[in-house]
């Protein structure tokens, strides 16, 4: 079972040790595919062959640099990976580095066979590194190896049928004279909202003050501690555009670094109660949206024609579907520390079939920001059309869930209604969640369907919320629809409509507004007071007009509530702003 531990990346940015003049991720391939048919990152005249394959299975982590995404796969005597074109004529063999990462399914010493030609493979030479440890790791070889020429090659073979894992090959020029170190870069957001931000990259350093140092960013603007006059410090490069791949190149002394950095997604910490419908256009992916971001590889959860319909809740717009395994998108919220944070929405299954994992999987709950969950809402199969929901309070723990009783069917929309209790400390009392399935909308908070208490290091804070992608044979494929997240009950259940019918013929289209102009129309076409609200509630647009058209090509992209008012009678309707 995956873990999104991809949400740690979120601030963390890759380091390259010296001046990368080859690096090769392996792509985001979606299944097992061949060397010859994959994309790799590089192309022409760089040439990859071999009789290994490449997956997204087991996806790189645990050492600097990992890129997470795809990965060659190599478990047969003799299979190999080949990688033809490099060229490392510019720099001294004294100062050429070979780094990749490598995943060992046990500790052994017949690790793979790393060989690098220079004459396009008809003859290798062994180089010798040091073997894995169990799991990924990165290993490096140093300068003095790697020969400087206009045809290198470099090959991986397995001499066993254990199971090896390749990624993030990496050529560098260090320099063995070079005493200036960088560590490893993060990313911050200067703001957090619905537009397009800036960021800050800060890359510590040590080993300096003895020459003159200069810093060549693509984008943003240089500051924070001198190299050239400061031993050790911070650089920092600010005013960088979201969303835009940072690139910085450090020279001076015998020092020739590089350093990339991947833009971190701005999006605003909505406020609660926060209120997502899901009105994006159709096939939209959700983690492009200003609200949310995306984690992972694979598949996207993506805007899906029509809403959901339960009685009780006025649905609009879309919904999102998404099953199986890829990507996960998480929406940030405002940190909640005490009391009961509960989150709602309408969900419907499409089919259980080919989901055979008899644990089931998870679908949605909240994050602490890093690796720890709460509140996970689980699906297990009972056959293809008949499944139970489940409940873990913390972690994702599959030995963990407690599942309903209740026999929910495929095809049919339920409301899901999760409550997560943070102990208090003072007290010694233990985090606690609940769960309800189609309680009353608009009534008061009834018995739990379930309750899970957990008993260990309790929830700090709770910072987020995610819907996830498990894998196929634990993730059906599903919709939901009119997502919630408040402090209490009645944020979640209560009034979970909008005066739909107050205003005879009522339309404002198109929504989403792509070109700064939305109309309105009714049966009257008469004057009309229109007021546009933000998510925090604020009222950003109010004007009287007699004509059907709304200009709002001020307001930043975003989900807003748009308020007519016409001959008496007043109407809402959510209004997304592309």
């Amino acid at each position: 079972m995956k873990k999104i531990y991809s949400l740690l990346l979120m601030v963390v940015s890759s380091l390259s040790f010296g001046q990368t003049f080859y690096s090769e991720n392996m792509g985001t391939p979606s299944a097992t595919t061949p060397i010859a048919s994959n994309v790799f990152q590089n192309a022409a005249p760089i040439v990859y062959s071999g009789t290994a394959d490449v997956r997204s299975s087991l996806a790189s982590s645990g050492y600097t640099g990992a890129s997470a995404g795809g990965n060659v796969f190599i478990n047969a005597v003799g299979e190999y990976f080949q990688i033809d074109g490099l060229n490392s004529s510019a720099y001294n063999t004294a100062d050429i580095q070979l780094s990749f990462g490598i995943n060992t399914p046990t500790a052994v010493t017949n690790v793979l066979v790393v060989e690098v030609s220079t004459n396009g493979g008809t003859s290798w030479t062994p180089i010798t590194y040091t073997p894995s440890a169990t799991g990924w790791t990165l290993a490096t070889i140093a300068g003095g190896v790697i020969p400087s020429s206009a045809t290198l090659s470099i090959r991986f073979t397995s001499t066993s049928a254990l199971q090896y894992r390749i990624d993030d090959v990496k050529l560098n020029n260090v320099s063995a004279s070079c005493t200036l170190v960088l560590g490893t870069p993060t990313t911050a957001c200067d703001a957090n909202t619905a537009g397009t931000d800036t960021y800050t990259v800060t890359i510590p350093y040590t080993g300096a003050a003895n020459g003159t140092y200069t810093i060549t960013p693509n984008l943003g603007t240089v500051g924070g501690d001198n190299p050239s006059t400061t031993a050790a410090g911070n650089i920092t490069v600010s005013g960088v555009t979201e969303g835009a791949a940072f690139t910085v190149s450090v020279t001076g002394v015998t020092c020739n670094f590089t350093v990339t950095a991947t833009s971190p997604e701005c999006d605003p910490i909505n406020a609660l109660p926060f209120v997502e419908p899901f009105n994006y256009s159709v096939g939209t992916s959700l983690g492009t949206s200003p609200y949310w971001t995306s984690i992972g590889t694979g598949d996207e959860i993506l805007a899906a024609v029509d809403n959901l319909n339960y009685t009780g809740v006025t649905s609009t717009g879309n919904h999102v579907a998404f099953g199986g395994a890829g990507i996960d998108a998480i929406s940030p919220l405002t940190p909640t520390t005490t009391g009961t944070l509960y989150y709602s929405y309408l969900l419907n299954v499409d089919s259980m079939a080919g989901v055979t994992d008899a644990n089931g999987g998870y679908l949605s709950g909240f994050s602490d920001g890093s690796t720890t969950f709460a509140g996970t809402v689980w699906t297990k199969r009972i056959d293809d059309t008949t499944f139970n929901v489940g409940l873990e309070v913390r972690t994702a723990n599959a030995a963990n869930t407690t599942f309903a009783s209740d026999v929910l069917q495929t095809g049919t929309t339920y409301l899901v209604v999760v409550g997560y209790t943070i102990g208090d400390s003072a007290t010694a009392s233990d985090d606690t969640v609940s769960l309800w399935i189609n309680p009353v909308v608009g009534g008061s908070q009834p018995a739990a369907n379930i309750t899970d208490t957990h008993t260990g290091t309790d929830m700090t804070q709770i910072t987020g919320f995610f819907l996830r992608q498990d894998s196929a044979t634990e993730t059906p494929n599903l919709n939901v629809d009119e997502l919630r997240v408040g402090t209490t009950w009645t944020d979640v259940t209560g009034t979970l409509s909008v005066s739909e019918n107050a205003i005879a013929g009522l339309k404002v289209y198109p929504n989403p507004v792509n070109n700064g102009v939305f109309y309105i129309e009714t049966a009257l076409n008469a004057e009309k007071n229109v007021a546009i609200y933000d998510l925090f509630g604020k009222q950003v647009v109010n004007t009287t007009t007699s004509t059907s058209e709304v200009n709002v090509a001020n307001l930043n992209s975003g989900l807003y509530i748009v308020k007519v008012t016409e001959n008496g009678a007043t109407a809402t309707r959510k209004l997304i702003i592309e």
